[in-house]
C-alpha cells in the first residue's frame, strides 16, 4: 500500500461565525480554537508516517492565505489547487484523485474538512490506518462520530451489519438528513445511528471508478478542468470554463449514497464541527458561571453566555444565554438558541451591497496587510505592514497621490528612476503617474502609514508592471 494523502478542503466562507469569519478571510484561516488557525490544526493533525504532503483545494482568492500558513508550520504542500469557482465537494475531490492517481496508484487519499476541531489526533491516525487497510480491499470509507447528544444540525448515518474482516467497520445502511429534535431523540437511543463527519477515505481510482457509474459528466468536466490547468509554483489552477460545467454535488449524494461499496467506520474523536457560534460556546474554557470570556470583556450577573471583543470593552450585565462577539466595524448581540441564524443576517448584509459581510478592515495580502484607519472627501489615510522580504508590485495610480511615512522597519522605496532606503520617521513623496514599489529588505517587518489623497481612492486604481505573486 502507499501512504495516505490528507486532501484538506478549504472553501466556504464561514457565514455562521460572522462578524469573524467573512468570506474573503473566513473561519478557516483564524485562531478560533488554539493559537494556530483551523487550517493549520489540519494540516498539522495529519503529519506522521502513514501520511504523505497534504493537498488543499482552495477558492483562488486565498490562495497566498493558505500557502502563507502552511509555510509559518513548516509544511511544504503536495499542491494547492484554486478552484475558479465553488462545485461542492465531489468535484473537488474528484479533481484531488485525478492527480493522486496519476503521481502514486498505490495512495489512498482522505477527504478533510479544513475546520473542524479534532480532541483526539491519535484516534484520527488509528482509524485513518483501519480505513486505509479497508480501501486497499476497495471500500470507500465514511468516518461516522459517535454522537452524545440528539444533535439537530448534522445529518446522520444508519450503519448495517459489520464487514467482514475489517475490525470496526460497518456497512452503510442509509444517509439521513439533519433530523428534528424528537427524531435524532429516537437515533440517540437505538444506537444504530452516527453523525456524518463529511471526512471520506479511499482510493482515487476506486473513487474514479464510482464516479464515473453515477456521475460521468462530473469526471469528464473535471479532468478537462485539469487538463487545461496551468501550473505556478505549487499552485494549480483549473480551467474555469471546463470546471464551470461540472455538475455542483456532495460526495454523500454523488457517490456514497449509490455505491455498494460505502462502509462506515463509528469513530470517537472529540469531533466538533465549528458550524458556529454555540459550537465554540460548547468547547470553549468556561467560568464558573458557563460563560466563555474572550478579550477585555466584564461581565457581572451574567450566566451561560460567550462573549468576546477583539477590540474595546465590552461591559455586560444581567444577562443570560447570550452570544455577543465584537470586531473594530461590527457588533453581534444573539440568543444562543437563535445563534444558528446568523447566516441570514450576512445574507441580509449582502443584499444591502454592505462590504461588512465580506471584507474586515485588515485586508490581508501575499506582501502582508493594510487596514484603513481614516477617510474623508478626497483622502485616505492607511497602515501597511509587509513581511520581511516582501514587496508591492511595481506600480502607479491615475488618480492620486501617496506619502509614505516609516514607523517601524526599514523601506526600501522606488520612486520613478530613484531607488532609496527609508528608516523610522523618514517620508516620501509619490505624485500621480509616477512609476514606484515598497520593499521590506531587512528581517523583520516594515509598517508604513500611508496617506492617499486625489479624486478618486478605490483599489482598482492600481496599473501594475511587475509582482512577485503573479498578479500583473
Amino acid at each position: 500500500m502507499g501512504k495516505i494523502v490528507p486532501v484538506i478542503l478549504s472553501g466556504g466562507s464561514g457565514s455562521r461565525l460572522w462578524p469573524v469569519s467573512r468570506a474573503a478571510y473566513p473561519k478557516q484561516f483564524l485562531p478560533l480554537t488554539s493559537g494556530r488557525t483551523m487550517l493549520q490544526e489540519t494540516a498539522a493533525r495529519m503529519l506522521g508516517d502513514d501520511f504523505d504532503e497534504p493537498m488543499v483545494i482552495c477558492n483562488q482568492d486565498h490562495r497566498f492565505i493558505v500557502a502563507g500558513q502552511l509555510q509559518e508550520i513548516g509544511i511544504k504542500p503536495l499542491a494547492i489547487v484554486l478552484e475558479p469557482m465553488g462545485r461542492n465537494t465531489a468535484p473537488a475531490a474528484c479533481v484531488a484523485a485525478l492527480i493522486i492517481a496519476r503521481r502514486d496508484p498505490q495512495a489512498s487519499m482522505m477527504i478533510l474538512a479544513s475546520d473542524h476541531v479534532i480532541a483526539k489526533p491519535d484516534v484520527l491516525h488509528d482509524a485513518a490506518s483501519t480505513a486505509h487497510g479497508a480501501a486497499s480491499d476497495g471500500a470507500l470509507v465514511t468516518f461516522g462520530i459517535k454522537p452524545d447528544a440528539p444533535e439537530i444540525g448534522y445529518g446522520y448515518i444508519k450503519r448495517g451489519p459489520p464487514v467482514a474482516g475489517i475490525k470496526g467497520c460497518f456497512t452503510v445502511d442509509q444517509f439521513v438528513e439533519k433530523p428534528d429534535r424528537k427524531t435524532a431523540e429516537g437515533y440517540l437511543k437505538q444506537g444504530s445511528y452516527v453523525w456524518n463527519s463529511g471526512m471520506f477515505l479511499f482510493s482515487p481510482k476506486d473513487y474514479l471508478a464510482e464516479l464515473s457509474r453515477h456521475n460521468p459528466a462530473m469526471v469528464k468536466a473535471c479532468r478537462a478542468a485539469l487538463e487545461g490547468a496551468q501550473t505556478d509554483a505549487d499552485f494549480i489552477r483549473l480551467d474555469a470554463d471546463a470546471f464551470a460545467a461540472s455538475p455542483s454535488d456532495s460526495i454523500d449524494y454523488a457517490v456514497m449514497e449509490h455505491t455498494e461499496r460505502a462502509v462506515v467506520l463509528p469513530v470517537d474523536l472529540g469531533w466538533n464541527d465549528v458550524g458556529g457560534w454555540r459550537a465554540l460556546w460548547d468547547i470553549g474554557d468556561k467560568d464558573d458561571q458557563g460563560n466563555v470570556l474572550l478579550g477585555d470583556v466584564l461581565a457581572r450577573d451574567v450566566t451561560d453566555s460567550y462573549v468576546r471583543s477583539d477590540e474595546a470593552l465590552i461591559a455586560i450585565q444581567g444577562v443570560d444565554n447570550l452570544v455577543v462577539v465584537a470586531t473594530d466595524d461590527a457588533l453581534l448581540i444573539a440568543h444562543m438558541d437563535k445563534v444558528q441564524n446568523v447566516k441570514a443576517i450576512v445574507e441580509q448584509l449582502e443584499a444591502a451591497g454592505r462590504n461588512e459581510c465580506r471584507d474586515h478592515t485588515i485586508m490581508r495580502r501575499p506582501w502582508g496587510w493594510y487596514q484603513t484607519i481614516g477617510s474623508g472627501s478626497r483622502y485616505q489615510v492607511k497602515q501597511l505592514y509587509l513581511h520581511p522580504g516582501a514587496s508591492i508590485s511595481l506600480q502607479f495610480h491615475h488618480h492620486r497621490a501617496e506619502h509614505w511615512v516609516v514607523v517601524e522597519g526599514t523601506a526600501r522605496i522606488t520612486r520613478g528612476d530613484d531607488v532609496m532606503d527609508l528608516s523610522v520617521n523618514q517620508s516620501v513623496y509619490i505624485s500621480i503617474g509616477t512609476t514606484h514599489r515598497l520593499e521590506n529588505v531587512c528581517d523583520v517587518g516594515v509598517r508604513i502609514i500611508e496617506v492617499q489623497s486625489g479624486a478618486y481612492l478605490g483599489e482598482d486604481d492600481i496599473v501594475r508592471f511587475e509582482d512577485t505573486y503573479g498578479r500583473v
